[in-house]
């Protein structure tokens, strides 16, 4: 997973030391001939952050291309939906074996997420630097 992922978008606005990229990301359904006619089409804009000592560069309106690496998309498909799912599972089989109770089991299956969604939360600032776009 060494490919880089690159998105076309647009400088939204420019803080200090952030740049805000507007992207349309686009399924591949979205590039079709028959998308208008299909509903599995779709598009979404998003927002991303570029950290960067250099933002008095960019302009308002200006194209740009953002990417990052294949390991980063992957470290971050694994922070937020591996690690859960595997919490959220280890909790639900460790409460029902316990209790027997399905109900007290996927409770506390959701309320083990908590602690892990605020750890994150904690620790955005540490995960910002591991997990960043770049402006090519």
């Amino acid at each position: 997973m060494n490919q880089r992922i690159t998105h076309s978008g647009v400088v939204d606005s420019v803080e200090d030391g952030c740049v805000h990229v507007r992207i349309v990301q686009t399924s591949a359904c979205a590039a079709c001939k028959v998308a208008s006619y299909c509903n599995a089409a779709e598009s979404k804009e998003k927002l991303i952050d570029v950290f960067c000592d250099s933002v008095a560069e960019y302009k308002i309106g200006q194209q740009v291309t953002v990417s990052t690496s294949g390991q980063v998309a992957a470290k971050a498909l694994l922070w937020a939906f591996g690690v859960p799912f595997v919490l959220l599972m280890v909790v639900l089989v460790l409460v029902l074996l316990l209790t027997g109770n399905e109900g007290w089991a996927a409770l506390g299956a959701l309320v083990a997420l908590v602690p892990y969604y605020i750890m994150l939360w904690l620790l955005r600032d540490k995960m910002r630097e591991q997990l960043a776009f770049r402006i090519e």
